[in-house]
């Protein structure tokens, strides 16, 4: 045969015998009916049929007449339509009368039965449907299957034509031995086929692969009906079973979304590798490439050639779609959570040596401010507040506070600080001192909070290693909060301190101004150093060493560190005790050489004997029991005190019964009660207003929680009182004041404020503003001066047994003297002389305010310089309590 003649024959007999006539493939010989259809047919036409007598597979006695219709609707789904006769029609039905009575016999014996039945069937519906679903899955397996079969029947084919093309020039070309080895190894090359078996093995297992979820899923569903049906136990079914794991494995491993995004990518690069191989001639490994570049991106399919490489591209690229588009969801989900968690304060605190501040109150802006003072001299400091408010409402606040930090940075977080975890946030058991700020509200749920704030700081594992300033607002819990801290905690009881304050101002007009400066960070303040070369000197000559401060007490080391303020004149400074000094700053003052001063004598050793007193509270504070036993103490015997205030009498004398006050014990005052509003003007009137010596008007504890509210109630009162005692108070032709005309109300006003004093307590640092302005009347800034006692605390924990003893009933505290009791009218006289003319007395002078001032000078330059005094100037003195 030459090679002509076989080029000629073998291509048309390939044709004639892979590509047959289509009616060769499309034919089938037919099927013959089923038995059961043919019977299920003669029996609806037939009028002989008994329906007592069906086939075996429609007699069962358990199915109900729902299971017969339904194999009816089958029938008429597989049947060809035919037209109805009546005599069919008749028949079917009498065979649903014959039905009824039975159907109505099996409900009436058991309703159970029926309901089992009916779930039965619908179990056995989804089954066949999944067996449906699966059947047809195999059929498009199997013609998928065949046609790439037959395309790789067509390369084999093919290469089997070139190899004989090949051997046949090789036969021509024999001689040449060479030429017949390089044709021998161009066979060999083409010969490269892949093995038909393996691509075809690699198909089936990616469409089995990919078939095994869909019947996994079908059986999970099918198994939790059943058990749901034949289970009487209320047990768990399967798929939520399987739900429940799935989403506890998600929710518990932080990396289980990208672990399962990676495992999804590596199926679907693996899938459709073994795809690509069955149906390409590449090999595996160009496959599983192809693979990834399909799924990295979508649009690389678009040169795919053949029908079977095209469906398994779009497939794998449909894929890669959706694993993308998941990526970018965790990606997207993974930086929102972190922006949120950002925003919300949820991340760390890597701080040390900062301050901590837990809670949220009015009092927080006075406290960061004294805080952003006291660090000045530092170049600035660290402040985290942490509350349970959201962090960007805090921030907002703070940026509203009309307040310059002076460098120092405030870092807000949101947590509880009952939660150890939120505790651990913000590097608690690094910072240098943790201030616990009470709630608004009710004073025993505030501070009953406190209380557990307390202990949770004490379970911190990593220890504390600064100390706990509790801000409470009842006295009676100061023991309890001390007895669960220990010594890590010092307590500031916000009412009491108020309270004192305010009785020692209205004894001594001005002493509220002094308060702010020796309180706060901005002017002069205590501070407690070491100093060696004052060793062995006596505390008389220790008061005149410091030209830039004033000593005030030792801290002695012999008494566990118990300060003494005040000492006596003969005490020596032994080797590891401390000084109590006013000064600017830390770092402001050093002792120096010995001054030589002057002493002199006292021009009157004797002060006159304090009189009958008439005061009127304006408002209910809920620490007024306290307020009257301090002021019981401090009054000579005589003394009146009148309570105006909107609680009915009936109730007063039991609230303070309550409170711990014994009425029968009171031996200087005597309480007088008037029922009122303080802010209507005619209930004012009814009180002899021009004949108190000072008027106390209290925020009053029904609006207390609002600063603003209660400050506009304070004013209004203060107004009102004013106005009544100017109408009743004979005037005088001059003003003291020059800033206001005479005639006017605010001059008026400012005449009356000469013949009594009257005390306000602010809330809002704001609100001073308008009192400074008009000089009608002194103010207490009470939420103000507790945030100046709490940030001094928070520096330095020792300043609190001083603070405690200034404000207590006994002890040492700040007086207001006149000049006559140290000096004569016109005599010239150093600070220095001053003060140790005063020593006479047992009194340190820290200040002065000359009679045409308004503010005090506390801690004066150059004491060694001489100055003209007069008469009513007034010193600022730390005294023994009368």
């Amino acid at each position: 045969m030459s090679l002509d003649s076989q080029d000629s024959t073998s291509p048309s007999f390939n044709r004639d015998w892979f590509f047959p006539s289509p009616s060769f493939i499309h034919q089938s010989p037919p099927k013959p009916p089923k038995p059961h259809r043919r019977f299920s047919t003669a029996s609806k036409h037939s009028p002989g049929s008994n329906i007592s007598n069906p086939p075996s597979f429609r007699s069962s006695p358990s199915l109900s007449p729902t299971t017969t219709s339904k194999y009816g609707r089958l029938r008429r789904r597989v049947e060809l339509p035919r037209p109805p006769d009546k005599y069919s029609i008749q028949h079917q039905n009498d065979s649903v009368l014959d039905r009824k009575p039975a159907v109505s016999s099996e409900k009436k014996q058991s309703t159970v039965k029926v309901s089992s039945g009916s779930l039965g069937h619908r179990v056995r519906v989804r089954w066949n449907l999944a067996i449906t679903v699966a059947i047809v899955i195999t059929a498009l397996t199997s013609l998928v299957h065949k046609n790439f079969t037959l395309h790789n029947q067509v390369i084999v084919l093919q290469d089997q034509i070139l190899k004989l093309n090949v051997r046949l020039r090789a036969c021509n070309l024999l001689s040449n031995v060479d030429t017949f080895d390089s044709v021998m190894q161009e066979l060999d090359d083409i010969g490269y086929g892949s093995d038909n078996g393996l691509k075809n093995l690699a198909l089936i297992v990616s469409v089995t692969l990919l078939s095994i979820p869909v019947l996994a899923f079908k059986y999970i569903d099918f198994v939790s009906k059943s058990r749901s049906s034949d289970s009487v136990s209320e047990e768990a079914l399967l798929n939520k079973q399987l739900a429940y794991r799935v989403d506890i494995f998600l929710s518990v491993h932080p990396y289980a979304k990208p672990l399962a995004l990676l495992v999804a990518t590596l199926l679907v690069i693996c899938l459709g590798g073994l795809a690509l191989f069955g149906v390409t001639d590449d090999n595996l490994a160009d496959c599983l490439w192809l693979s990834w570049t399909f799924v990295a991106d979508s649009g690389n399919h678009a040169n795919t050639e053949g029908i079977g490489p095209r469906l398994v591209s779009v497939s794998i690229s449909f894929g890669g779609m959706l694993i993308f588009a998941m990526m970018l969801g965790l990606v997207s989900d993974a930086i929102s959570e972190k922006f949120d968690s950002l925003r919300k304060g949820r991340s760390e605190v890597v701080e040390q040596n900062h301050t901590l501040i837990l809670g949220w109150s009015d009092k927080l802006g006075s406290l960061l401010n004294q805080l952003g003072i006291a660090n000045e001299s530092l170049g600035g400091g660290i402040v985290v507040v942490m509350a349970e408010r959201d962090k960007e409402e805090m921030e907002m606040d703070i940026a509203k506070m009309e307040f310059d930090f002076k460098g120092t940075s405030v870092i807000c977080r949101s947590g509880s600080p009952l939660i150890l975890a939120d505790l651990k946030k913000v590097s608690v058991s690094k910072a240098r001192a943790i201030v616990v700020l009470a709630e608004d509200g009710n004073a025993d749920q505030s501070d009953a909070r406190a209380l557990r704030t307390v202990l949770s700081l004490t379970g911190v594992k990593e220890g504390l290693k600064g100390h706990i300033v509790v801000e409470l607002s009842d006295l009676d819990n100061e023991v309890l909060v001390k007895l669960v801290g220990g010594d890590l905690v010092k307590t500031v009881v916000a009412h009491d301190v108020i309270g004192r304050l305010m009785i020692q101002c209205a004894r001594q007009p001005g002493l509220a101004q002094i308060w702010e400066d020796i309180l706060g960070f901005e002017n002069c303040e205590f501070y407690i150093k070491r100093w060696p070369q004052l060793h062995g000197m006596q505390f008389e000559d220790i008061l005149i060493s410091f030209p830039d401060a004033i000593p005030c007490g030792i801290k002695v080391a012999s008494c566990d560190g118990k300060i003494i303020l005040n000492p006596e004149d003969s005490y020596v400074l032994q080797e590891d005790d401390e000084i109590l000094v006013i000064a600017e700053d830390d770092d402001s003052y050093a002792p120096a050489a010995l001054p030589t001063v002057w002493r002199g004598s006292l021009p009157k050793d004797f002060i006159g004997p304090k009189s009958a007193e008439k005061i009127l509270f304006c408002g209910w504070r809920r620490d007024m029991e306290d307020m009257i036993m301090v002021l019981d103490a401090f009054l000579a015997p005589g003394s009146e005190l009148w309570m105006f205030n909107d609680v009915p009498e009936n109730e007063r004398e039991k609230k303070l019964i309550d409170g711990g006050l014994d009425l029968s014990r009171l031996e200087n005052i005597q309480l007088v009660n008037r029922e009122g509003n303080a802010v209507i003007r005619r209930h004012l009137e009814s009180l002899p207003l021009q004949s108190f010596d000072s008027i106390l008007i209290l925020a009053d504890e029904s609006v207390e929680d609002s600063a603003i509210q209660a400050d506009s109630r304070s004013l209004a009162t203060l107004l009102l009182i004013r106005d009544i005692q100017s109408k009743r108070l004979p005037m005088v032709n001059q003003v003291r004041r020059g800033t206001f005309s005479q005639g006017s109300w605010i001059g008026e006003m400012q005449q009356a404020s000469d013949k009594s004093v009257i005390i306000s307590e602010i809330l809002d640092p704001r609100t001073k503003n308008l009192l400074s302005m008009s000089k009608i009347s002194d103010y207490v800034l009470s939420n103000e001066l507790v945030s100046m006692a709490l940030a001094m605390v928070a520096e330095d924990q020792q300043i609190n047994d001083v603070l405690e003893e200034l404000f207590a009933d006994e002890g040492n505290e700040l007086q207001i003297r006149q000049a006559d009791l140290y000096l004569s009218e016109g005599e010239e006289l150093s600070f220095y002389e001053v003060l140790l003319r005063a020593r006479q007395r047992r009194e340190i002078v820290i200040g002065y305010r000359a009679a045409n001032a308004e503010k005090a000078v506390i801690n004066p330059p150059a004491k060694s310089e001489r100055r003209r005094w007069s008469l009513k100037d007034v010193f600022v003195v730390i005294a023994e309590k009368e």
